[in-house]
């Protein structure tokens, strides 16, 4: 089965890796990418630092 993402670099977003489970075997790496966050994701509500680890990212 092959699953297209929905956009380009979807691969480097935090839903994606949330839902692969980054958080559970990378949390130093993930608390980087949230830490301080200044933008959320329209679509799923996360947080992040830089707004490219975001599908839709709007400053906070």
């Amino acid at each position: 089965m092959n699953i297209e993402s929905p956009h380009p670099g979807h691969d480097h977003h935090l839903c994606y890796l949330v839902n692969l489970r980054f958080h559970e075997r990378n949390w130093e790496k993930y608390a980087e990418l949230v830490e301080d966050a200044t933008y959320a994701c329209k679509y799923c509500g996360r947080v992040a630092n830089d707004q490219t680890y975001l599908c839709k990212p709007v400053k906070l």
